[in-house]
């Protein structure tokens, strides 16, 4: 059986526990936290969370561990099987990715720790913010899916990643990132009612008190 290490919180962690969810896989959750010592280091080679086990070994890489279950694993097919429809989507994973979570994340301790980040950091990332949402509103179909008329790995990217990009343009910039886009903001409200989507959420807000506990010990 396939056992997923990571915790709850973690965005990643959640593309990839939803993908599995979604193709109606058996696996096992490992609580493990990233880190630099020695234990963790042998299992995932940057110390980061999540890390897929197998049969053959650790896999390490949201985005690699997302293909390789695509590619091993039976259940609903998350990448189309033509091969320029499937660089599309993850071009779009990718571009979600660099442009929206990267940015975003430059910011996460303000947003939702309180902790304030420097200005210059603050309007770099805002106006890398912007250009990626643009981006995302040339390329993504959002028809109703990200990449078309099916699930796909790229609305797990938009939905993990996308919607903390979010939370910082409310809380941070005081925007709504996707104003100008309400196919976008329509498929996000969609994405939450899926039951899996649901399960995710629950399972992550029953882990956050612990989480939070954690970090203020590490302050």
């Amino acid at each position: 059986m396939l056992k997923l290490y990571g915790f709850s919180v973690s965005n990643y962690y959640n593309m990839v526990k939803l993908a599995l969810l979604e193709k109606g896989l058996p696996f096992e959750e490992v609580p493990f936290y990233g880190a630099q010592t020695p234990d963790v280091l042998a299992i995932s080679p940057r110390g980061k969370v999540p890390v897929l086990k197998t049969e053959q070994g650790f896999i390490n890489e949201t985005s690699v561990i997302l293909e390789y279950i695509e590619q091993t694993q039976s259940g609903k097919a998350l990448l189309p099987s033509d091969p320029f429809e499937r660089a599309q989507v993850l071009a779009l994973c990718r571009e979600i990715e660099l442009y929206i979570e990267l940015p975003g994340r430059a910011c996460y301790t303000e947003a939702f720790f309180g902790i304030s980040v420097p200005e210059a950091i603050k309007e770099k990332t805002k106006a890398e913010l912007l250009l990626g949402f643009a981006s995302l509103g040339r390329h993504g179909k959002f028809s109703p899916y990200v990449a078309g008329d099916s699930l796909s790995l790229a609305d797990l990217y938009f939905l993990y990643s996308v919607s903390l990009a979010c939370q910082v343009g409310r809380k941070v910039f005081d925007i709504d990132l996707l104003a100008d886009m309400p196919a976008a903001k329509g498929l996000m409200e969609r994405l939450e009612q899926n039951p899996n989507v649901q399960r995710i959420a629950a399972d992550r807000e029953a882990e956050m008190p612990a989480f939070l506990a954690m970090i203020a010990a590490k302050k």
